[in-house]
């Protein structure tokens, strides 16, 4: 796809979400990225290789599951004594249902304990979104069977009344838009819709109510350079650990 006009390159869906990533961790010091999470953590390096061209200050990333890209020996376990240390401050959540209020539900759609559909579990999620200050939630997906008025069961809850917490929702990044989120409000407002996608699809494919203006602008798209940094370090650094997304992403350019 490319912007109106022809004025930027071509780029595919997921060469937007890393770049739309980068951006969203623009000004920290470490981005922790947990396993099975290509997108998020092609994004953490687009960022990384982004400050060592222009001298800003270093990004560590710990990929868990990466032998190059992960300074922790003791897997899960190093990253939550290090979030809990304040010492990360980026992190990604997903979700099989995410609600208007940035609740996550990760353990399956019914009445608990006796879900119709049960997914993979919690695995320290609510811990690491009480603790780490820049939660991006994250899901290719954007539909109304993800995004849900009220998740069936709460994982992970977006606020919290009457407790300390340092961490939480900072943004939503779908397949089709971007929403920032109010924790004093609890609500979502739309920032951007993807090229290709329209608002009106957006709300079509939402489940939550959100705030948006009356005409939202379209994401950003990446410039030559960050494609060419993308499509060149960042693309090798990637097949390390996600060898086959890797793969699919040169595929897609292949094939444009």
């Amino acid at each position: 796809m490319s912007a109106p006009g022809g004025m930027a390159p071509d780029y595919s869906s997921r060469e937007l979400l890393i770049t739309t990533i980068a951006g969203l961790l623009d000004g920290v010091r470490h981005v922790a990225v947990g396993a099975s999470s290509p997108i998020p953590a092609a994004g953490a390096m687009l960022l990384r290789a982004r400050n060592e061209m222009s001298g800003r200050e270093a990004v560590r990333v710990s990929i868990l599951g990466s032998q190059e890209h992960n300074f922790f020996t003791n897997g899960g376990a190093e990253v939550f004594d290090c979030a809990a240390q304040g010492r990360i401050d980026a992190f990604f959540l997903g979700g099989g249902q995410i609600d208007g209020e940035a609740n996550i539900n990760l353990v399956g759609t019914g009445d608990y304990p006796m879900n119709e559909v049960r997914w993979p579990g919690c695995f320290g999620s609510a811990f690491l979104y009480f603790l780490v200050p820049r939660v991006i939630l994250f899901r290719e997906e954007h539909s109304p069977r993800v995004f849900v008025e009220k998740v069936d069961y709460i994982s992970a809850p977006g606020t919290s009344e009457g407790v300390a917490r340092t961490g939480g929702p900072y943004a939503l990044l779908t397949g089709m838009a971007l929403f920032s989120f109010d924790p004093a409000r609890k609500r979502f407002a739309l920032r951007s819709v993807h090229a290709g996608a329209t608002a009106a699809a957006v709300r079509a494919n939402t489940g939550f109510s959100y705030d948006a203006p009356a005409d939202p602008p379209q994401t950003r798209a990446p410039d030559e350079t960050t494609l060419a940094m993308l499509r060149g370090r960042v693309t090798q650094e990637l097949a390390e650990t996600y060898p086959q997304f890797a793969e699919l992403l040169r595929g897609e350019r292949a094939a444009a």
